[in-house]
């Protein structure tokens, strides 16, 4: 049985996006990349809102060399082995292999998913991760927090949805990066991983 996870970069004061919709400030240095690139190796499948998806289709053509020893060549890698789904009302057919379209999300679908999946489930994207907090789906939360206040935007956590969650590891980075991963704690108390 596999564990969802909702991991995000995000801003110093919990944002994914800046009020305009920007995201570069947070793109992670090599040191982090590769930190990544070993939490998400045990993914087996990726689920994400259209917009993040178009975002990291970018990884279906990235160079993969096998002897590459490059954070972001062993990230393509990663990605392209692992299954994708997609959830979006407009996108006709996917565009990266190994990837399905839904055309909404369903949490007792994604509760199957996690049953028989024998790797873990990512889930990426602020909005598509709020509904799945709020159906009690995920177990845990993996935050990298980026040395910048944006101010404004798109929060890492929904409005209006009560998240308990319990420290599990933290690690800082010589960038002033910061990872955190806590556990989401169930309405009983409990924590879920």
């Amino acid at each position: 049985m596999g564990r969802l996870i909702y991991s995000a970069l995000a801003s110093l004061d919990g944002y994914v996006e800046d009020a305009g919709g920007g995201f570069d400030w947070a793109a992670p240095d090599g040191e982090v990349h590769g930190f990544v690139n070993d939490l998400e190796r045990p993914i087996g499948t990726y689920l994400y809102g259209r917009r993040l998806y178009d975002t990291m289709r970018f990884w279906e053509t990235a160079n993969a060399d096998p002897a590459g020893a490059d954070p972001e060549q062993d990230y393509a890698r990663i990605w392209q082995a692992a299954d994708k789904v997609v959830y979006s009302r407009s996108l006709a057919a996917p565009a990266t292999r190994r990837t399905r379209v839904e055309r909404r999300f369903d949490p007792d679908a994604v509760r199957r998913l996690l049953q028989t999946s024998a790797g873990d489930v990512s889930i990426g994207g602020a909005e598509l991760a709020g509904q799945a907090l709020a159906a009690g789906l995920v177990d845990e939360c993996h935050v990298f927090l980026s040395p910048v206040a944006v101010g404004g935007g798109k929060p890492v956590f929904p409005l209006g949805v009560r998240v308990d969650l319990d420290l599990l590891d933290q690690r800082r980075f010589r960038g002033g990066t910061v990872y955190l991963r806590y556990a989401v704690r169930r309405p009983d108390g409990a924590a879920s991983s």
